[in-house]
């Protein structure tokens, strides 16, 4: 059944669309301005390397665990309200960062900002594809609204550098409360209320072992230098983290309407996406955090400067992602694939080189690889996870290849932590030695992208994806499988 939304001028459509935009701004920006303070906050609050893993971490990692969720919950309960809880959410965690005396507490505002993401930009997404019927309309409106991510990512580093030099790192969290104060606002006078004609229900023993697996996951990883891999604690956590895996494979089938949709792994091109999505991330993500602590602690550059060195990154997102939209459309998603992950590959092999003299401009030629990387990989990710999956399920691949990549981001700072993290105050050819198993672990995920992209393109896979499809429609139809497992509700 349609969903029934009042009539919107479009200069109401484009409001609401702006509206949107700007928790995309905060949510995004919040990843890479921190990156760009964490020297500024481990001197200020005398924090070890496996702190500053946390404070990135114990955000994304809220991000990927919670995000179909908040998904699933707006579509029942109503958009505009779970949005409006988040934005308050959101800005009341910021407001919690900026007044941090220690680094637990800034974890602890950490995960709250994270909670209030959650429910801002998958619940966006569905406010901007229903306020836009006409199809059209709704490519052009959620085109601009994905691209908000390459202008955060653009600003984030060099915003966030003149507000730790300027003011100190705690203003790169005040900045967001106005922003967050002006679209609670906005939200209230100008977003219609929606909700899914059927809404998934809430499936709490779903969420619990999601957040296991990549709680106990990210948890071992990066408390395994000061514990030990052998240690009991540690061990513990890897344990809990199978017997969730376990849990999901054998209880999620049994669902009507399951947190994790197994069916969709089926389809080769989603298996492949959501793999590629972890890829993708976890080598950026890994590279951020290496990076901005090689730039001002190894180099010596303060932390504007340092956010104007990653300028060419987010420039390249921005003036590629277009591109990258229109060669999807004309030749599928298999050469975007290809050039992402050559690029990362690249990026890579040739981070392997640098060292604390290497020359300003031969530093900035290896992070336009990066930043060419970044902009070619998304859309054919996105494209490739819903590839001849049935609309109704559209929704839900993509939720989670938004989580896939919130997952790796956060393996990759939590593995770049553990990889340089006894050489994060020793000395600057120290820190470069220790980066080299960074910069080989970021080179085989880009050749896992190449290799997946070219796997997931193909007719085998693209048949794969129609029998998974066939599943849902079957379903839908009322039509059972024999061997179907009991349902539980």
């Amino acid at each position: 059944m349609p969903e029934h939304l009042p009539f919107l001028s479009p200069r109401r459509r484009l409001l609401v669309l702006a509206i949107c935009c700007a928790s995309m701004v905060v949510v995004v920006m919040d990843i890479s301005i921190v990156n760009v303070a964490l020297p500024s906050i481990r001197r200020d609050l005398h924090t070890s390397q496996s702190g500053l893993q946390w404070t990135v971490d114990a955000y994304t990692l809220v991000l990927a665990g919670f995000l179909v969720l908040a998904g699933s919950t707006a579509d029942r309960v109503g958009r505009r309200r779970v949005f409006h809880i988040g934005l308050a959410t959101f800005g009341f965690g910021s407001l919690l960062c900026g007044l941090a005396p220690s680094i637990d507490w800034l974890i602890v505002a950490r995960v709250v900002q994270a909670v209030g993401g959650t429910m801002l930009n998958p619940v966006a997404m569905a406010i901007v594809a229903t306020t836009f019927p006409d199809p059209a309309g709704r490519a052009r409106a959620i085109g601009v609204f994905a691209s908000m991510s390459g202008l955060s990512l653009a600003l984030g580093p060099i915003l966030g550098g003149a507000l730790v030099d300027g003011f100190g790192w705690h203003a790169i969290f005040w900045i967001n409360v106005p922003i967050v104060v002006a679209a609670f606002v906005c939200t209230a006078l100008f977003v219609p209320e929606s909700r899914a004609s059927r809404g998934r229900r809430f499936d709490p023993v779903g969420q619990t072992l999601m957040v296991l697996v990549l709680g106990g996951v990210v948890f071992a990883i990066i408390e395994s230098g000061p514990w030990g891999w052998t240690s009991p604690v540690i061990l513990g956590l890897l344990a809990v983290a199978v017997l969730g895996v376990l849990g999901i494979v054998l209880y999620e089938p049994r669902r009507v309407d399951p947190l994790l949709e197994l069916r969709l792994f089926r389809s080769v091109p989603f298996s492949s996406a959501l793999v590629m999505a972890v890829f993708a991330l976890c080598g950026f993500g890994a590279f951020l955090f290496v990076t901005t602590q090689y730039l001002q602690d190894v180099r010596g550059m303060s932390a504007f400067t340092a956010g104007l060195c990653l300028l060419p990154v987010g420039a390249l997102v921005i003036v590629l992602s277009p591109f990258t939209g229109r060669l999807l459309g004309a030749r599928g998603p298999r050469l975007p694939l290809v050039v992402a992950g050559s690029a990362l590959a690249l990026g890579g092999g040739a981070s392997l080189w640098l060292g604390p003299a290497t020359p300003l401009p031969a530093v900035l030629a290896v992070y336009l690889l990066f930043g060419v990387f970044m902009g070619t990989v998304n859309p054919p990710i996105t494209n490739t996870a819903v590839s001849g999956m049935p609309r109704s399920m559209a929704g839900v691949a993509t939720s989670l290849a938004s989580a896939g990549r919130q997952t790796g981001t956060t393996l990759g700072v939590a593995v770049a932590g553990t990889m340089v993290g006894s050489a994060a105050h020793h000395s600057a050819t120290a820190f470069t030695g220790a980066e080299h198993g960074v910069w080989w672990m970021v080179l085989g995920f880009g050749l896992g992208i190449v290799v997946l992209g070219l796997v997931s393109t193909g007719r085998r896979a693209s048949d794969t994806a129609a029998r998974a499809a066939e599943s849902f429609e079957d379903v839908s139809r009322g039509v059972r499988r024999p061997a179907a497992p009991t349902v539980r509700r």
